[in-house]
């Protein structure tokens, strides 16, 4: 369906809003108003982003602006590339993305989500802002978060508890063989609740190289899903990507605020020499097996921390 998208300042869309009354119709989640004519639905976004969609959107658009240009991946994209590197008709198909968060911090959950979005869906997420989550506050990845809840995108969420994390680290299990377990489960759940619905493909932020990827799931007895690609900096081309990625933040952040609630102690992300002090705290306050439950006790961050502790 062809479309075009303005960026508009917040008067403009009441000037829109005001113009467009008598063709009003019900305002999806995220938006200002929504408005159809003979020539296309309009839906303006609290983003400031407008979208036409229908038989002649130009039409319409041309009497408030001149239209965004999109911007197609560079062709940087194309580096490196390999036997599962998607075509760039993906982006704008219906597709799954999957990533992950919390996986470089030493407090906090792997947490890992996958999203479906459809090719009319694509659109309207990136007019409400949904990009890549490593560019937004984590404020505002939990008000997208939700945005994207309430425009009933179907998902799956997976958190991965430290204490569980620490259970398959002692067993041998790589970091890259848990994130590639808890995509590859999230990807079937998320499969299994859009069916019948079929994808065009299914899209994984690439962390490890594909026959890595398959390895790790050989040695478990599961194989890869139909139609999987892995591309790295993926959530800056696939908006399904980009979806799933802050669906994943946003849980890993609420996680996060979860543990400063229980312990009462600042828990600060990441795996810095304040993270250290973090730990330190921890260690006084619950003695060390706490840690077990909060932390990924493999990190440096554990025995830096033992030597903060006051005797």
């Amino acid at each position: 369906m062809p479309q075009v998208v303005l960026k508009v300042t917040s008067t403009k869309i009441e000037e829109m809003k005001a113009h467009y009354r008598s063709q009003t119709k019900a305002t999806p989640a995220n938006a200002v108003f929504a408005a159809k004519t003979s020539a296309c639905t309009i839906t303006a976004y609290r983003s400031g982003k407008v979208l036409f969609q229908g038989s002649r959107p130009e039409e319409e658009a041309s009497k408030w602006g001149s239209p965004i240009t999109s911007s197609a991946p560079s062709k940087k994209a194309g580096a490196g590339r390999h036997a599962y590197h998607p075509e760039e008709s993906l982006f704008t198909s219906s597709h799954i993305g999957s990533d992950e968060a919390g996986t470089g911090d030493y407090f906090g959950p792997i947490t890992v989500a996958a999203a479906y979005v459809t090719a009319e869906q694509v659109p309207q997420l990136k007019a409400i802002g949904v990009k890549d989550s490593k560019h937004l506050s984590d404020p505002q990845i939990t008000e997208l978060a939700k945005d994207i809840v309430q425009m009933k995108i179907p998902y799956s969420l997976l958190r991965l508890p430290n204490k569980r994390y620490n259970q398959w680290q002692r067993r041998g299990w790589s970091q890259g063989k848990m994130k590639t377990m808890l995509h590859h489960q999230a990807l079937d759940k998320l499969l299994k609740k859009i069916a019948p619905v079929k994808p065009h493909g299914i899209l994984i932020d690439q962390f490890s190289e594909p026959h890595v990827y398959q390895k790790h799931l050989k040695s478990e007895n599961f194989t890869l899903q139909d139609n999987v690609y892995f591309m790295t900096k993926a959530e800056s081309y696939s908006i399904a990507v980009a979806a799933a990625s802050i669906l994943a933040r946003s849980a890993f952040v609420k996680a996060m605020n979860t543990l400063e609630f229980d312990t009462g102690l600042p828990i600060p992300k990441g795996a810095s020499s304040k993270v250290d002090q973090a730990a330190a705290a921890v260690i006084e306050a619950y003695g060390e097996e706490k840690l077990e439950e909060l932390a990924k006790v493999h990190f440096a961050n554990t025995q830096k921390a033992k030597k903060l502790v006051r005797p």
